[in-house]
């Protein structure tokens, strides 16, 4: 993971509010977005009350839901049915059971909760369905045009750069040499090109880390895409899960340990609710695919296994920052992989976790440092967006 950013008491009341205006978010053949909300209290106590809420979609089908919306007086949820609900501070999330996720276009999907209060309990005003805003009707608007910064030309040096802020910049990809995690660490980590052409892409990264075992240090991976802005051209990226587009990679590397170093090596990929996310917009999905590890483990709790391209998996499933997490570690080490990362963004779809209404902005490659001393030497590396 890397940044790496009424009063009145009633005995038995009737409030709602219906949130009745648009949404969209498309691209061509983009599936279109629009939602209602119907909020109901049909009975509200002392300290108490009983909620039913009603989702319309008034946009292209989806797999599976999540409605988000925030308390204005301090209310909280105590009991739900038809939905899990969760509640951080004034945000609350309700999600899809496992029988109620699928709503095709103008179907519904309801589920119920009980909750307290202290005050007063005004009905919420604003509603998302999967990360988009609900206002009651659907508009897939115009194409969106992915903002991306003038040509940069190449810039992959032979030598070692060995500070936070260095850069390899190389065809369609850039190598930032991040430290995210290091504050209070000791250690230093080093990247540098092996030359080539940029695609297939070579690049080495060596580390030195120490400090909390449980902590990531550095990433150093090759972006394809997205990463808190967009910096390469000619990235393939973002494309909507819902297209079911192929992202063909190839990966060889070396791992070179100096005694214990928990590490792994991995995919990592983003995904955001709009096809054209900037600086500021945070991601609201990861999916990591693990090829290597050593002595570490994944955020979450581990759900099963999976066989995906041949290979048994490990899935495990979290929640990090303002993201969900979902990892697929490998049961035995490999230092190549030949994948269709298609199969993987199905795979999370097919749980219910993830909208296939959702955009893959980046596609990122590298060592994931916790601690320890070692290289990883990737002699071949490419990720294409079919």
């Amino acid at each position: 993971m890397v940044k790496r950013k009424r009063t009145t008491l009633l005995a038995a009341v009737v409030a709602s509010t219906v949130v009745t205006a648009a949404v969209g978010v498309a691209v061509a053949h983009a599936a279109a977005v629009g939602c209602a909300v119907r909020y109901a209290i049909p009975s509200e106590w002392q300290g108490g009350f009983n909620a039913d809420v009603t989702i319309t979609n008034l946009g292209d089908p989806v797999s599976s839901w999540r409605l988000t919306w925030s308390y204005a007086s301090g209310q909280r949820v105590t009991q739900a049915w038809n939905a899990t609900v969760t509640q951080d501070g004034a945000q609350v999330t309700a999600v899809n059971a496992s029988y109620n996720g699928s709503i095709g276009t103008n179907g519904t999907a309801s589920f119920g909760f009980n909750g307290s209060w202290n005050g007063s309990n005004p009905v919420p005003t604003s509603f998302a369905l999967n990360g988009v805003t609900c206002t009651g009707s659907v508009n897939p608007g115009p194409t969106p045009t992915v903002t991306t910064p003038g040509p940069i030309p190449d810039w992959p040096p032979v030598g070692p750069l060995c500070d936070s802020s260095d850069v390899i910049e190389i065809g369609r990809y850039w190598i930032p040499n991040n430290q995210w995690g290091a504050t209070g660490a000791t250690g230093n980590q080093c990247i540098w090109s092996r030359g080539g052409p940029g695609n297939p892409l070579s690049w080495r990264t060596s580390y030195n880390w120490s400090g909390d075992p449980s902590s990531v240090k550095s990433y150093a991976a090759a972006i394809l895409g997205w990463h808190w802005g967009w910096r390469r051209s000619n990235t393939g990226l973002p494309v909507q899960l819902a297209e079911n587009r192929s992202v063909d990679t190839h990966w060889l590397f070396n791992v070179t340990s100096n005694g214990d170093s928990r590490m792994n090596v991995a995919y990592d990929m983003w995904f955001h609710p709009m096809a054209n996310p900037g600086a500021d917009d945070q991601p609201t999905d990861e999916l990591m695919i693990w090829l290597y590890r050593s002595n570490a483990s994944p955020a979450g709790t581990r759900q099963g296994t999976v066989t995906i391209a041949g290979t048994t998996w490990e899935v495990w499933r979290g929640h990090v920052g303002s993201w969900n997490v979902y990892s697929y570690v490998r049961t035995t080490n490999t230092t190549s992989a030949t994948l269709d990362l298609r199969d993987f963004t199905n795979d999370v779809v097919s749980r219910g976790w993830m909208s296939s209404s959702k955009y893959l902005t980046s596609v990122q490659a590298g060592p994931e440092i916790f601690t320890g001393e070692g290289e990883v030497d990737t002699t071949s590396y490419s990720a294409t967006v079919r």
